[in-house]
């Protein structure tokens, strides 16, 4: 072995303090990005509704046109609540699922925690299927010279429909890491992780919700 070799590895056992606890705890990374990534999307929302009421109280607070008082979404049919009601519903139910899997993790249940992840995955492809449905009700153009409207429903709702798929993907990565055996008891950052996300997205569409679906 050569000199360099000898002092660098030598150099590397010299940041290593000589009271270092041996088998410390594992800075919690994972945990510590999905909390910063989450704040992201904390405002990517924020802005997302911003600009979609604001503009909404420009139009109906704006002046007439030809006689009419200014309308919302007035190019397609009117957003069927029924939808995004079962959509919401669902969400409220997947977080129930997520967090028995969370609990089912710490106890080193495999089997609940299979079926609880499964179960999850299941409602999150249900609520993609009932926004899809709600798109195809409602009619909608994407674009509209005239109408702002529609651009920026699909604009807020098309957005948080794109994070349901990454919460999905999250979700499916982590179950994946738990059939090979890396999540169980205390050893659970994961699945926490992608708790977080996954009520996060539920907490943005009961915003949206509200917002745009049941006052429209």
């Amino acid at each position: 072995m050569s000199v360099a070799t000898t002092t660098h590895e030598a150099a590397v056992y010299d940041l290593v303090p000589p009271d270092a606890p041996v088998g410390g705890t594992r800075p919690r990374v994972l945990l510590a990005g999905t909390a910063l990534t989450g704040g992201a999307i904390i405002m990517l929302f924020a802005g997302l509704l911003g600009v979609y009421l604001a503009t909404r109280h420009a139009v109906l607070t704006g002046p007439n046109i030809e006689g009419n008082p200014p309308d919302w979404l007035a190019e397609g049919e009117p957003i069927p609540l029924t939808p995004a009601n079962i959509a919401f519903g669902t969400m409220l139910l997947s977080c129930v699922s997520m967090q028995w899997a969370v609990d089912a993790v710490k106890r080193d249940d495999r089997r609940n925690v299979y079926f609880a992840l499964a179960l999850t995955i299941l409602f999150g492809a249900a609520v993609i299927n009932a926004t899809s449905f709600l798109y195809a009700q409602t009619g909608l153009p994407v674009a509209s010279e005239t109408d702002p409207s529609a651009l920026l429903f699909y604009a807020v709702t098309g957005t948080h429909l794109a994070l349901i798929v990454g919460a999905l993907a999250f979700v499916c990565l982590m179950t994946f890491r738990t059939l090979g055996g890396e999540h169980r008891g205390r050893d659970n950052e994961g699945i926490v992780a992608a708790s977080l996300i996954w009520y996060l997205t539920t907490a943005i569409f009961g915003v949206i919700w509200y917002a745009v679906y049941v006052t429209k």
